[in-house]
């Protein structure tokens, strides 16, 4: 039965993400959405076959750069009628994707394993979902810029588009920051069982994930101006990247582990208490 399930949320992935694209009526982004999946469903099969998942969000960045560049690359007529604004959502993107993926490809080279697929990747149908769920992850939170960067005027240079460009970089700079601390606390032996509670993470539980949200909000209000009809429904990117990292593969399950190690540690419970899940705290 959950055989079952499995194959049918990873059918439903698909066919939400090609109905989004399809709504655009651009060709270009149907296209570029369903390369995201084919990538996807071809990786897992080495992955599956060696029981790895080592490269699984290298993948996902190298998905993101692959579908983005073909987007830019099929709208400006191979390279010939550049978008100055298009160009700046790809490289903001780009530069989003190279450090992301070589930061968690880094991570899970050091660490051996990500602990969340120790149990995902025996099942067949279940590590097929996961890498499924992980297309509709590039397809809906780059949709709005492939969209914008696909439609008849490109992106749109306007105050929306320096409002969401700023907010790019607030989201990216935070991300980085809080990845760059948590890594430099975990390199302390000392630190080995300990949580961290000092820079950006005295501020908030989960500093990264809120930058990753703040980022790319800024991705679609800079893609916004271009759109039009149905294509605003490609605008789902941040509330899609709130939910993924919220209530699925993010927070809910880093907050769950860190209850189990350290749910009766009293200054894990005052940390907790009074620091905010998600949303930065700039008072106190």
């Amino acid at each position: 039965m959950q055989q079952v399930i499995n194959i049918f949320i990873s059918l439903i992935a698909f066919l939400l993400a090609v109905f989004i694209a399809g709504a655009t009526e651009i060709d270009l982004v149907l296209r570029v959405v369903i390369l995201a999946f084919i990538i996807q469903w071809i990786a897992f099969l080495p992955a599956y076959i060696f029981q790895t998942e080592k490269f699984y969000d290298l993948t996902g960045s190298l998905t993101y750069l692959s579908v983005i560049w073909y987007s830019l690359f099929y709208s400006s007529n191979s390279f010939t009628d550049l978008n100055g604004a298009n160009i700046a959502t790809v490289l903001l993107i780009t530069f989003w994707a190279l450090r992301l993926g070589s930061f968690l490809f880094m991570r899970i080279h050091k660490d051996g394993e990500d602990k969340r697929f120790r149990t995902i990747k025996p099942s067949a149908t279940q590590f097929f979902m996961t890498w499924t769920l992980q297309g509709l992850w590039v397809s809906l939170c780059s949709m709005c810029a492939l969209t914008a960067i696909s439609s008849e005027t490109g992106v749109i240079v306007n105050t929306l588009f320096y409002v969401g460009f700023n907010l790019f970089l607030f989201g990216f700079i935070t991300e980085v920051i809080a990845d760059k601390q948590k890594t430099a606390f975990r390199s302390i032996p000392e630190n080995r069982d300990k949580f961290i509670t000092t820079g950006l993470w005295a501020k908030s539980r989960h500093p990264n994930f809120f930058g990753e949200i703040i980022l790319w909000t800024g991705i679609a209000v800079m893609s916004f101006s271009s759109l039009s009809g149905l294509q605003y429904l490609t605008l789902i990117s941040p509330f899609f990247t709130y939910l993924l990292l919220v209530y699925v593969s993010g927070v809910r399950m880093l907050e769950a582990r860190a209850d189990k190690k350290w749910g009766d540690n009293e200054e894990y419970k005052k940390y907790k208490a009074n620091t905010p899940v998600l949303w930065l705290r700039f008072r106190g």
